[in-house]
């Protein structure tokens, strides 16, 4: 008999529609009745980090503290697996205002950042862009099978920490424009879109599409207050980015005795 697995999914920050990717992915975790889930909108809840069996994020902006971090790190090192998403990896600084400064990605949670094994540096505006899956990978069971697909997402440009192992890839070079500091990518190289980090006896799964935003979720500086006048859903709307989410969380929950 299938026994019961106790999921924690950390869903908020700022400048995204965490309402709709909030329900999305417990509607998910939902397809799995012996799921039990609970929900919070950062990472301090240090003691539910460490017993969980199933741990998500889809965070942006939420910046742990230092004894956050450390339970974090230690709970993959002891065997942990997380499935994290799209921002979780950032820590922006906005300027005052978008016609006299640019977005700085300042590096304030190194153990965090190598836990996860990226941070976010950039972005480029929001276009369609391809994903294929990366050399070396076609085989493994997270993306066995995904053919080359299409996105209009947000492409995300980051710097790596420790081992990673790409699954998923995009290319990408030029300037992202100004509204980042750090805009300038000259060198033709794989900006990943989905890679595994093993840390001691787990890992982290790390898939940076996801982007969401409905027109009252610009409450956060330079922004506040601001209606957005198109609603983006992105890969939300994609079978590959569904059938991605389902794999992953089957990955995260093998541990706990459910195979992919």
């Amino acid at each position: 008999m299938t026994r019961r697995i106790d999921a924690h999914l950390v869903c908020g920050g700022w400048w995204h529609d965490f309402d709709y990717a909030r329900l999305q992915l417990l509607q998910l975790l939902a397809e799995h009745p012996h799921i039990r889930t609970t929900v919070s909108s950062d990472y301090e809840d240090t003691e539910r980090i460490a017993h969980c069996e199933l741990l998500i994020s889809y965070t942006c902006n939420v910046r742990p503290s230092e004894a956050a971090q450390v339970a974090l790190r230690q709970r993959v090192e002891q065997g942990g697996r997380w499935f994290a998403l799209h921002g979780t990896n950032s820590a922006i600084d906005p300027p005052e205002a978008l016609s006299t400064g640019s977005f700085t990605t300042p590096r304030v949670f190194p153990t965090f950042a190598d836990t996860l094994g990226s941070q976010f540096l950039s972005h480029p505006p929001i276009a369609p862009y391809r994903v294929t899956v990366s050399p070396g990978a076609e085989d493994d069971p997270l993306v066995a099978g995904i053919e080359p697909f299409e996105t209009d997402d947000e492409l995300y440009l980051s710097e790596y920490h420790g081992t990673v192992e790409p699954l998923l890839e995009t290319r990408w070079t030029g300037d992202s424009g100004p509204g980042f500091a750090e805009r300038e990518w000259p060198t033709d190289e794989p900006r990943l879109v989905m890679y595994r980090r093993p840390l001691g006896e787990g890992a982290v799964l790390y898939l940076t599409l996801g982007h969401c935003r409905g027109h009252w979720d610009m409450i956060a500086p330079p922004f506040t207050g601001r209606y957005w006048p198109v609603i983006e859903r992105g890969s939300w709307e994609l079978d590959e980015f569904h059938e991605l989410l389902r794999r992953g969380i089957a990955w995260a929950i093998e541990p706990a005795g459910e195979a992919s």
